[in-house]
């Protein structure tokens, strides 16, 4: 990798506080990013860059004018607490001309409706599950969808108020679920049929060309009822699944690609998807810029690509390889 000595790296990060989040799921999932952009940081430094982390707040854009930074990685996730509002981000960084990693403003803005994200996919014959979008208690159930159903928030990713009890088996329990995450969170809420079988994870990782990585998550014995990435599995019980490496065929892979494009993702991008026992794929959830990070701090990217022989070096070479295609300057030595 070249020697990057001279060159200055702003690594974002989201400035999490309590107050921010009606509940400490949502807190935890956002907090963690600032220790894991310290460990990140010792990455860049290795190969040359020096390195300056900053918070995506209000004080961001005097502070960008100051450092200039020849390159941002970027791993802010919400501002205020809200995830809408994470396009604000790249939109700072394209108005002051200052290259960066991951998606941009418009790629982001989708990324944070889960419901606008699914008629995108919709409309370029990317399989789904049956879904609703609910906006009130009062809102009728659509009788083409069949239970057992899974309801999410609609612009929280993170698996918060992900648990056992998303899942429901009958009309009375769904609306039970919808009446507590409506009372907490204040958002619309996607209800989808939930798909039995295999779940599995897909990124697709850009550097001269789009390479895809697919990992099955094997859940443990001790799993309950319905095998889901629920949020105690991801932030706390880390022995509750393990990756496998796994292959779409090339039919999961073209999929893959195809919502990578359509959802204006840039550098990388994670994808959700269930398979039947049919081997049909339905795409549950898309994350640009997901959680980023070498294999001590338990990002999933690094497990999964772990299983293809990529280490997070090679990952932040080929980040900055795609950085470097509009500005060929950051490979100079």
């Amino acid at each position: 990798m070249n020697n990057f000595g001279n060159k200055t790296l702003a690594i974002l990060y989201s400035q999490a506080k309590r107050e921010y989040f009606p509940t400490e799921e949502q807190y935890i999932s956002e907090a963690e990013v600032f220790e894991r952009a310290k460990i990140v940081a010792v990455y860049f430094e290795k190969v040359g860059f020096e390195v300056i982390l900053l918070p995506g707040d209000s004080s961001l854009p005097k502070k960008l004018q100051k450092v200039r930074p020849q390159l941002v990685l970027n791993l802010v996730d919400s501002v205020r607490g809200q995830e809408h509002l994470a396009a604000i981000i790249p939109a700072q960084l394209d108005l002051f001309n200052i290259p960066y990693t991951g998606t941009g403003m418009l790629g982001l803005a989708i990324n944070s409706n889960k419901f606008l994200t699914k008629k995108l996919l919709e409309q370029t014959g990317v399989p789904l599950p049956r879904y609703q979008l609910f906006s009130s208690l009062l809102d009728i159930l659509d009788v083409q969808l069949k239970f057992p159903l899974i309801s999410k928030l609609n612009e929280i990713h993170g698996s918060v108020a992900i648990d056992q009890d998303s899942v429901s088996d009958n009309e009375l329990h769904l609306r039970e679920r919808l009446k507590k995450l409506f009372r907490i969170y204040r958002q619309p809420v996607l209800v989808e049929e939930f798909i039995v079988g295999k779940e599995l994870t897909a990124y697709l990782l850009e550097g001269m060309s789009k390479k895809i990585y697919i990992g099955e998550k094997k859940f443990n014995e001790a799993a309950t009822k319905y095998k889901i990435a629920t949020f105690d599995a991801v932030w706390r019980d880390i022995d509750s699944y393990d990756y496998v490496r796994s292959s779409g065929n090339g039919i999961l892979e073209n999929y893959v690609r195809t919502a990578f494009d359509i959802l204006k993702m840039d550098d990388y991008g994670k994808f959700d998807v269930r398979q039947d026992e049919s081997g049909r794929y339905y795409f549950i959830d898309c994350n640009a810029n997901p959680a980023f990070g070498p294999i001590e701090t338990d990002c999933a990217i690094s497990h999964v690509l772990k299983m293809y022989d990529i280490n997070f070096d090679e990952i932040i070479r080929r980040l900055i390889l795609n950085a470097s295609k509009d500005e060929p300057n950051l490979m100079m030595t």
